[in-house]
Parts: C-alpha cells; sequence; structure tokens
C-alpha cells in the first residue's frame, strides 16, 4: 500500500513594479490630460411602479370594508327589533297560559266537576269497590248508583 502525501507550496507574491513615468517632454498638459475618474455612490435605480391600481386596491378595499360594517350594523338593528317584538309575544303568550291554569283549575275543582257531572245526567256512586292488581281479589261490595239518590 502506498500512501500519498498533499504538500502545500506556498508561492510568494508577485512583485509589480511601478509605472515608469515620462519624460517631461513627452506629458500632455495637464489641460489636456484625461482626468481620473472618481468613484462616488450611484444613486438608486428609478422604480416607476404603477400607482393607480394601488390607490384603487386600497380604496375598494376601505369601501367594502365600510360596506360590511354598514351591513352587519343593518342586521344587528334588524334583530334587536325582531327580538323585542319577540319578547312581547312571549309575554302575552305567557300571561294567556296563566289565564288559562287558572281557568283549568277552576274546571277541576270538584264542585265544578259534580255540576258538571249532574248536567249530563250523571248520579253519583254508591261505595266503591277495589280491585288490588296482583291478586285480582275485589275488596269491598259493589253497589249500583240509585236514580233519586244525591251527592254527599
Amino acid at each position: 500500500m502506498t500512501t500519498s502525501t498533499a504538500t502545500t507550496i506556498r508561492r510568494e507574491p508577485i512583485r509589480t513594479q511601478p509605472a515608469k513615468r515620462l519624460p517631461k517632454a513627452e506629458r500632455l498638459p495637464k489641460a489636456q490630460r484625461p482626468r481620473k475618474a472618481t468613484l462616488r455612490v450611484a444613486p438608486p435605480a428609478p422604480v416607476t411602479v404603477a400607482r393607480a391600481p394601488f390607490v384603487a386596491l386600497v380604496l375598494v378595499v376601505v369601501v367594502a370594508g365600510v360596506l360590511g360594517i354598514l351591513v352587519l350594523n343593518t342586521k344587528i338593528n334588524e334583530n334587536a327589533f325582531t327580538l323585542s317584538h319577540l319578547q312581547d309575544q312571549q309575554s302575552a303568550l305567557d300571561q294567556q297560559e296563566q289565564q288559562l291554569d287558572q281557568h283549568l283549575a277552576v274546571l277541576e275543582a270538584p264542585n265544578s266537576l259534580a255540576a258538571a257531572a249532574a248536567r249530563f245526567g250523571l248520579i253519583p256512586s254508591g261505595t266503591p269497590a277495589y280491585l288490588p292488581l296482583p291478586n285480582g281479589q275485589t275488596v269491598g261490595v259493589p253497589q249500583p248508583a240509585a236514580a233519586g239518590q244525591r251527592g254527599r
């Protein structure tokens, strides 16, 4: 097996010699000599972006937002009126329910039931008999009601 080693060769910097000056006779007068270029920062490139589409987009977004808020506010007010109307209707229905409950309580009273039964031709029965369900035995003696008998 062979091994290879890499060696780094250091190079010495290249030395240049300064430019030689021309003799005075061959030199140009100062006014005719080319000027040395001076370095300066270049101005940024002009950006030409059309502003009209951007302004139109912003206006559309603002108008859409205002219209959306207007529609939302209108719906909220409309629902508030509907809620008020439904609350009034609920109050009236609650009052009607109370009146119907009172009327039902009067009709369910024992005196009202006896009077209604008499109007339909019913007469009160005597002692009732009971049939307990588990064994089916009769408790009490059933008796038919008599036509001339009045309630107790």
